[in-house]
């Protein structure tokens, strides 16, 4: 019997088909090399700008990201591009697009993001969970103008014509598309393969964006979803699949929870997917920080042996995923793949000059207008402050950017819950988290990432600076009982202290949580115990059921009456937060069961018309810490070596000498491999009240 190779040089030979080699023991390997190229997470950065300092950076935007995009374009023959989501929302710009939208219901013009990105070719584009932030009709008027077609495969209209003229039961996008593409093969042939592109979003956006979805969209599962099309895309023709997931990398323990957030773990295991291109997480696959995930190769940028690429946020990296497929029996085989994440800044070391891409001048000339105008909008004061507003000690000590915050949510919350008879007399609380505290992971970080508002003037950008989501008011009634496990599962911010160990401790917790869920509760007054473990985990799964850190937890009321022990643990409280949070379920007294409030306004809004009418009222407003949380002081014989990080720079040297609660040393001896300062915490000398 004939081989399979031999079989087809004979037929070939009798057709007399080009491509066989004058030998007929060889067949020309038909072998093609396919680069995919993938943004993600830009966040309405189009501009290589920073709004809130006023100058130019090089480390973020579209702009500069694109002349990376034409680099890897002209390094090869075949390539596409897609996008993977959260475009719409978190700059400035996106604010001020928003903002104007908001008064009429329409947008003026294309969105500043499409009229970049229509410049660079896209094929595809995937919904990310931010798209849903302003409202479907925002969402529909925005994606209208973009020259290439979104997808999303795991969320539909509940009732008809939720979107456009979707019924229930469809999806709002296509959930897949199969699309032909055009490739020349390593002899110079040209060939149409067919590559299928397929987009999910985290089914939590009707968590997140209740009050723009609730009873018109439902999400389901990612891995789902993915189980149910991946078979159909095959069957349909597609040659290649690509899965555009805007989740997280996730966890390989757990890969069949069909609800998950972070699922791209998960979808590697999902047969006939060639390359995952994922985001939402704002980190960098590949790199070191996954390198203790099951089954990741870091050198190839595989996850299960899939290729898997997510660049970062912001525009700060290019995701590249590079293909080398094959054709037998004319179907088409990856056989082997690349994956690399190209920066568009590299900061210089002793032995390493900066690196930096110059920006697109084509992206700076097309959103020029939505530029100024931007400027103008962050520009427009506000009110005035009486004090410096910098976060750089918001982990250690009660902080002005994240108290001035909860001001503002307890005053908006109150004056509502004051309108409702059953919230009547509830007193209000206030949860909020430091959401710029460095930018600090467990390798890699952002040693400017720190709100820096001086006393003086203020600005809508100051407001965007310290509240940095475009999140809505909501309330929920708790127990005290629920305060305390609130806090306890922010007190996982913390590493546990061992005060016998006379060897340097890290205080701050950089590698399992995240300081945006690191939430100080105003209103009442605590402390935290870091000798002792952790009750819950980053994600507020009970790790020590046993264990409370947060001890002195008391409530006085407006007569001086003071609640402490058993009587507080029973008394209900009304605690103002955001839409994220309130409706999470992630904390103690979160979930929609718990919600009693919610308000138009976002957080921002709210926080901008506080520090408003304080500065016409009082002349300006003070955002001054009230300490209402401290540290357990350590009693112990031995020295302690205690330590943490903040910005390296003279402002926060003056800040930290201005404003420390407790002693803080500055290591000058110690350097940081990410830029910052090191100091020592002194957590054994009493603190006097």
């Amino acid at each position: 019997m004939l081989n399979k190779k031999l079989l087809a040089v004979v037929i070939a030979g009798a057709l007399g088909i080009t491509g066989c080699s004058s030998s007929d023991d060889d067949v020309k390997t038909i072998e093609v090399d396919l680069r995919i190229m993938e943004t993600s997470d830009i966040h309405a950065n189009i501009m290589d700008y920073n709004y809130y300092s006023g100058q130019t950076d090089k480390t973020i935007g579209l702009a500069r990201t694109a002349a990376l995009i034409h680099e890897a374009r002209a390094e090869v023959s075949n390539s596409v591009l897609v996008d993977n989501g959260d475009l719409l929302q978190g700059s400035p710009m996106g604010d001020y697009i928003a903002h104007e939208f908001k008064s009429t219901n329409q947008l003026a013009d294309t969105h500043p993001a499409y009229k970049a990105m229509n410049t660079l070719n896209y094929e595809v584009g995937n919904i990310g969970n931010h798209e849903f932030n302003y409202g479907l009709e925002f969402l529909d008027q925005a994606t209208a103008e973009s020259n290439f077609p979104y997808i999303s495969a795991n969320v539909y209209c509940e009732v008809d014509d939720c979107f456009r003229e979707v019924k229930a039961g469809e999806p709002l996008f296509e959930p897949f598309i199969i699309k032909d593409q055009l490739v020349v093969d390593k002899n110079g042939d040209e060939h149409t393969i067919q590559i299928g592109y397929i987009g999910f979003v985290p089914p939590q956006i009707k968590i997140w964006d209740k009050q723009n979805l609730d009873g018109k969209v439902v999400a389901r599962g990612i891995v789902e979803s993915a189980e149910r099309y991946v078979p159909q895309m095959k069957a349909a023709g597609a040659d290649v699949i690509i899965a555009i997931p805007h989740s997280g990398i996730g966890s390989s323990e757990n890969p069949s929870d069909m609800n998950a957030e972070n699922a791209t773990w998960a979808l590697t295991t999902v047969e006939g997917i060639d390359a995952i291109m994922f985001g939402h997480s704002h980190s960098v696959f590949p790199s070191s920080q996954f390198a203790d995930v099951e089954n990741v190769d870091l050198d190839k940028g595989t996850i299960n042996g899939v290729a898997a690429v997510m660049p970062g946020r912001w525009g700060d990296n290019l995701g590249v995923v590079d293909l080398t497929l094959t054709q037998e029996d004319g179907a088409w085989t990856v056989v082997n793949s690349q994956s690399d994440a190209r920066p568009i800044f590299i900061k210089a070391t002793d032995t390493t000059e900066e690196f930096a891409v110059e920006p697109d001048a084509d992206i700076h000339a097309m959103v020029e207008i939505e530029h100024n105008a931007t400027l103008d909008y962050v520009n427009a004061p506000i009110g005035k402050s009486s004090t410096d507003m910098y976060s750089f000690l918001s982990l250690v000590q009660d902080d002005p950017t994240v108290q001035i915050v909860s001001n503002a949510q307890i005053d908006a919350v109150a004056e509502a819950a004051s309108k409702v008879d059953a919230l009547k007399g509830i007193p209000v609380l206030s949860a909020s988290a430091p959401f710029k505290a460095g930018g600090r992971h467990s390798t890699t970080s952002d040693a400017d990432s720190y709100v820096q508002v001086p006393a003086g003037d203020l600005t809508y950008k100051n407001a965007a600076d310290l509240y940095l989501y475009p999140n809505t008011m909501v309330a929920v009634k708790v127990t005290g009982a629920e305060v305390k496990d609130w806090l306890e599962c922010s007190a996982n911010q913390f590493n546990q202290i061992d005060p016998t160990s006379t060897a340097a401790q890290n205080l701050i917790n950089w590698d399992t949580h995240r300081t945006y869920n690191y939430d100080v509760i105003d209103g009442v007054n605590y402390k935290i115990d870091v000798t002792q473990p952790n009750k819950f985990d980053g994600d507020c799964a009970v790790v020590n059921a046993d264990a409370s850190r947060i001890v002195d937890l008391s409530y006085t009321d407006a007569d001086g009456t003071t609640f402490t022990g058993d009587e507080l643990a029973s008394k209900e409280f009304i605690i103002a937060s955001n839409n994220y949070r309130a409706f999470g379920g992630k904390f103690a007294g979160t979930g929609a069961e718990f919600v009693v409030m919610e308000l138009p306004d976002t957080n921002r809004e709210a926080l901008a018309q506080y520090i408003s009418e304080e500065s016409e009222t009082h002349g300006e407003v003070d955002p001054s810490a009230d300490n209402n949380w401290d540290f357990v002081t350590i009693d112990s014989a031995t020295t302690l070596d205690i330590r943490f990080e903040t910005q390296d720079s003279a402002t926060a040297d003056k800040f930290v000498e201005d404003y420390q609660v407790r002693p803080m040393t500055k290591r000058t001896d110690l350097t940081d491999e990410f830029g910052f300062a090191i100091y020592n915490i002194d957590l054994q000398t009493p603190v006097s009240n």
